[in-house]
């Protein structure tokens, strides 16, 4: 429900003291009167917030908006790429270590003596003719 301005302003007049009434209306009042318009009109006036101030606070939260959302954007991204270059390290790493265990392979399944030096080290392996003698 709205306010009803007109009670308040007859309200008003109540209170106040009548300095004079005057019967007769002159046209100099009724021209203040038409120029400056009734109470209720100069109050509404007076509380109005003008047009540039109001497209102003719009601007300016606009702006504010597009500002944080950009911030938040760069700062992601910066933690994109520094996830993107551990991650890249990471798999060059790997990269390498898969390509000494493949030439580990290909030695084993190609050259004897790996194969027998493997078998050695790994399996505790030895020939027919030798004997293990323990140490310890």
């Amino acid at each position: 429900m709205a306010a009803n301005p007109f009670w308040i302003d007859s309200r008003l007049d109540a209170q106040r003291p009548v300095a004079r009434i005057s019967t007769l209306p002159s046209p100099a009042a009724e021209t203040f009167v038409g120029a400056v318009g009734t109470r209720a009109d100069a109050r509404r006036r007076e509380f109005s917030i003008p047009s540039w101030v109001v497209f102003s606070m719009i601007m300016l939260a606009t702006f504010a908006v597009c500002v944080t959302v950009t911030m938040r954007t760069h700062a992601a991204r910066g933690a994109a790429e520094q996830r993107y270059a551990q991650m890249e390290t990471e798999v060059q790493g790997i990269r390498e270590n898969n390509e000494t265990l493949r030439r580990n392979v290909e030695r084993l399944r190609k050259d004897p003596r790996v194969q027998e030096a493997a078998a050695r080290a790994r399996l505790n392996m030895v020939r027919a003719n030798e004997v293990v003698v323990p140490l310890d």
